[in-house]
């Protein structure tokens, strides 16, 4: 039998960039809403960005307004801060641990093998929620993208694939995904990664990823899966670098809020399946 995709006792929310901060914050108040009962600090890391002293306080302003009993502004800006023993305390006392936006290479290179980041897998471990946006929610797998053009990635090597944060296996995570037109970014790594499957999260769209492997869609967008592991036939090993790829059986899945996907059966789960998912899960 396969290895669950995801088997920590918390909650993964991949968020696809431009949440709403200021209004609703429907996504944020989702998120914050997993947290272990009682466990109502919330660590913001702002590792990916170049201006955190700008995100960090618009974050703060709004889990507090959810009503965070504190939250732990975190900047973490080299690998130096990724080892403080006071930041670690921290997370370590932390119900929702979130990542802002950015570059995701930031991430992985300032906390990989970092005891911040082996606090958080902990955290992640014991119950607690891990949040990102954007950059931070393309992190989340233990594969991620962090380059390839959008217009025309359907090209072998349009899609640079590093190691990721680990918290996940076997999804790719891309977001700001209809936006900015990267269907074809996920569709590259589907010919070449056929076990994969692709996440593309529109802005103020998120998953909930349940700790029983099912993805839960929430917010005012669109998530769209895209599925390869029953491809029938691509080009992709026999092609020169930067020659265009063929695929053959890729299947597509749009989900908007209250819809959801079991990854291992692949199954599309309306609102009153994935009721009753969550429900034996529970």
């Amino acid at each position: 039998m396969a290895s669950p995709i995801f088997s920590a006792s918390g909650h993964l929310v991949a968020i696809g960039g431009a949440e709403d901060r200021t209004s609703d914050l429907e996504i944020l108040k989702k998120a914050f809403s997993l947290a272990p009962e009682g466990d109502q600090e919330v660590a913001v890391i702002a590792t990916a960005s170049s201006i955190s002293d700008e995100v960090l306080p618009e974050y703060e302003a709004a889990f507090l307004r959810l009503g965070a009993r504190h939250v732990h502004s975190l900047g973490i800006q080299d690998r130096k801060a990724a080892t403080d023993a006071e930041t670690v305390s921290l997370i370590e006392q932390s119900g929702l641990i979130f990542f802002t936006g950015g570059d995701q290479l930031r991430l992985t290179n300032v906390l990989g093998g970092s005891p911040v980041l082996k606090a958080i897998r902990q955290r992640l471990q014991d119950g607690a929620v891990v949040a990102g946006t954007s950059a931070g929610a393309a992190a989340m797998p233990g594969t991620m993208i962090y380059n390839g053009a959008a217009a025309d990635a359907l090209r072998k090597g349009g899609v640079n694939l590093t190691f990721g944060l680990g918290f996940v296996d076997d999804l790719i995570i891309d977001s700001h995904f209809l936006e900015r037109g990267r269907f074809t970014r996920l569709m590259e790594v589907g010919a070449s990664n056929p076990e994969h499957l692709g996440v593309g999260l529109g802005e103020d769209a998120a998953v909930i990823i349940h700790p029983h492997g099912i993805i839960e869609a929430i917010g005012s967008g669109h998530v769209i899966l895209i599925d390869s592991r029953d491809l029938a036939s691509s080009n992709i090993a026999d092609l020169a670098m930067g020659e265009p790829v063929a695929v053959e059986h890729m299947i597509f899945h749009a989900l908007v809020s209250g819809h959801g996907f079991d990854v291992e059966a692949r199954r599309y789960l309306v609102p009153h399946e994935l009721d009753a998912m969550l429900a034996v899960g529970r």
